[in-house]
C-alpha cells in the first residue's frame, strides 16, 4: 500500500478521497529532526509552505529508498531542494493552476485596502476614532498597474484589474505574451518607473538577493503602492520600511515575509501597510482545487 504523509494540512475531502482510493494517509506535522526519521517510512510527502524539504531530509529518505514523490500543495517550490531530489530519482510536483484566482483576488483586496485606507480605518474605528478627514483615498480606475511576472496569477490579475478600469503594464523573463495583446509588455525598469501600483509574481532570486531593493524603490513614482503576494525575500523589508517612512511608498500590501511567522512588527504594524499572514491560497475553493490536483498527481505516479 502506498503511504502518504501530509505535513501542513490538506483539504479534508481530498484526504477522504485518497483513503477511499486505498492509499494510507497520515496527517501530521513534524519538526525537521523528526521529519528526517519519519520520511523514511513514506512513498509520498505532501507539503505546503511550512515544511522545508532540504538536502538532509532527502538524504535521510534515501537510506530506505521508499520516498518517490514530493508534492507542494501550491505554486512555489522554494521550500524544496528540487534539483537535488530529482537528481536522486525523487519526483517533485506542485499545483500551479489551483490558487491563481485566490491570489489575484487577495492582491486586489490589498489594493483596495491601500487606496481607501480600509485596514487602518477599521483599526482606528475600533479604537473609537473618527478619522474621516484623514482618510482621503484614490480610485483604482484610470491608474496603471504594473505586473512583474506574467504567469497564471499575473494573467488572472490583469483581467480583473482591467475590468476595474486600470491600465495594465507587465514584464516577464519570457518576454511579451502574444495571447494578451490588450496589455502592454515593457521592460522591468520602465514598469517600475511608470506604474501607480506594482504587484509582484516572481520567485526569489537564486542568490537570495531581493528583486526590489533601495535602488529599485528610488526609481519608482513618488506615492507608489507595492504589493507582494509572491515570496518573502523578493522585497528588501528594511528598504521598504525606509521608503514607507519617507513617503516615497504610499502603501504596501504584504502577504509574504523574509521570515515566517514574521517578527518584523515595525513593518506589519505600519499605518501604510496592509498585512496578511501568507493566506494567498487560503480559500475553500483553492484548497479543494489543490486537493484534486494532488490526487491526480498521485494517481499518475502510482
Amino acid at each position: 500500500m502506498v503511504k502518504i504523509l501530509v505535513t501542513d494540512g490538506m483539504d479534508k475531502g481530498a484526504v477522504k478521497s485518497l483513503k477511499e482510493l486505498g492509499y494510507d494517509v497520515t496527517e501530521q506535522f513534524f519538526n525537521p529532526d523528526e521529519l528526517k526519521k519519519q520520511v523514511q517510512k513514506f512513498d509520498v510527502i505532501i507539503v505546503r509552505s511550512a515544511t522545508k524539504v532540504r538536502k538532509e531530509i532527502i538524504d535521510s529518505a534515501l537510506e530506505t529508498g521508499k520516498l518517490k514523490l514530493i508534492i507542494r500543495g501550491g505554486v512555489g517550490v522554494d521550500n524544496i531542494d528540487v534539483a537535488y531530489a530529482e537528481s536522486k530519482g525523487i519526483k517533485v510536483r506542485n499545483t500551479p493552476k489551483a490558487s491563481s484566482q485566490s491570489v489575484a483576488e487577495l492582491v486586489l483586496g490589498h489594493m483596495f485596502s491601500l487606496a481607501r485606507f480600509v485596514g487602518i480605518a477599521n483599526v482606528s474605528m475600533r479604537e473609537g476614532k473618527w478619522h474621516k478627514k484623514q482618510y482621503k483615498g484614490i480610485e483604482l480606475e484610470g491608474k496603471t498597474l504594473g505586473i512583474v511576472g506574467f504567469g497564471r496569477i499575473g494573467q488572472v490579475l490583469a483581467k480583473k484589474a482591467q475590468a476595474l478600469g486600470m491600465n495594465i503594464l507587465y514584464t516577464d523573463i519570457l518576454g511579451a505574451n502574444k495571447d494578451f495583446p490588450d496589455y502592454e509588455y515593457v521592460s522591468f525598469d520602465k514598469l517600475i518607473e511608470e506604474s501607480d501600483f506594482i504587484s509582484l509574481h516572481v520567485p526569489k532570486n537564486k542568490d537570495d538577493s531581493p528583486l526590489i531593493n533601495k535602488e529599485k524603490l528610488a526609481k519608482m513614482k513618488d506615492g507608489i503602492c507595492l504589493i507582494n503576494c509572491a515570496r518573502g525575500g523578493v522585497v528588501d523589508e528594511k528598504a521598504l520600511l525606509d521608503a514607507l517612512n519617507s513617503g516615497k511608498v504610499a502603501g504596501a500590501g504584504i502577504d509574504v515575509y523574509c521570515e515566517e511567522p514574521t517578527c518584523n512588527l515595525e513593518l506589519v504594524k505600519h499605518e501604510k501597510v496592509s498585512a496578511t499572514p501568507h493566506i494567498g491560497a487560503s480559500t475553500k475553493e483553492a484548497q479543494k482545487r489543490i486537493g484534486q490536483e494532488i490526487i491526480t498527481i498521485i494517481k499518475e505516479n502510482f
